[in-house]
């Protein structure tokens, strides 16, 4: 049910749905480049579903090339992964396996996540593609959202994202993501207006979450030191650091 709610809250054109089931055998053949991620993948992976191809002839919004990267098309899809996968790792593999950039639905236990992740052109190999950092919500209900997560999903909808061409089209989710990564964290939704505050928008999260883990190995230090003037240079960093993060969060 939480996966029909979240991609019901995409509202694609009727004539981009596929619906069709993805054998595992494609899925283990293109995503797996190692003996370990086979087995991930095998072990993990409940069901994937191909639920939507957005191409310009069904969604009215031009393809986008450049040098760098090329979309004809966008792929909607969607996995149930089962309870004792590890999502972070499935993601990324799954993100790889598809040659489009792919809008990804992911269910595991009773929460949904939904991850994008630009693609380029692969400078090594010719025809290959390569995925930039995968941006994913933290796992939630879409049943039972809380009012961020509810605002997040009445974004989410095509016709309300920017359709220049199909690059910004998927950046418009990605910003979305984001911005609901960023509320989060002040309590504030608020999908970016411009690529230049979407910049700054995932600068400041990743400058943020840096800040967090960085503040997570001080404060464990700083509770095992025994020599007192050394406790006192560490908790003079970990304010330092919580002053840094602060900064950082009001320009979320």
């Amino acid at each position: 049910m939480s996966i029909a709610t979240l991609i019901n809250a995409l509202a694609l054109p009727p004539d981009g749905r596929l619906d069709q089931r993805v054998p595992k055998k494609l899925l283990l053949e293109q995503g797996a480049p190692t003996a370990g991620d086979k087995r991930r993948l095998q072990d993990g992976v409940e069901e994937m579903v191909w639920v939507a191809a957005m191409k310009p002839t069904n969604i009215g919004v031009p393809a986008f090339r450049d040098d760098v990267r090329e979309y004809l098309e966008i792929a909607v899809v969607s996995v149930v992964l089962r309870p004792a996968a590890k999502p972070t790792r499935l993601v990324e593999l799954i993100h790889r396996a598809v040659p489009y950039p792919v809008v990804l639905v992911t269910a595991h236990g009773d929460t949904i996540s939904l991850s994008l992740a630009h693609k380029r052109r692969s400078q090594g190999e010719t025809g290959k593609v390569v995925i930039e950092e995968v941006r994913r919500t933290a796992p939630f209900q879409p049943d039972a959202p809380t009012a961020e997560e509810a605002l997040f999903l009445s974004s989410l909808a095509l016709a309300s994202l920017p359709t220049r061409d199909l690059y910004s089209l998927y950046q418009g989710w990605l910003d979305r993501v984001a911005a609901l990564e960023a509320a989060q964290i002040t309590g504030k939704f608020a999908p970016p207006d411009s690529a230049d505050r979407a910049s700054v928008l995932r600068d400041g999260l990743d400058a943020h979450a840096q800040f967090q883990r960085d503040l997570t190995v001080l404060r464990a230090k700083a509770a095992k030191e025994k020599q007192i003037n050394r406790r006192v240079d560490l908790n003079l960093e970990i304010k330092r650091l919580e002053a840094k993060l602060d900064e950082v969060t009001t320009h979320l």
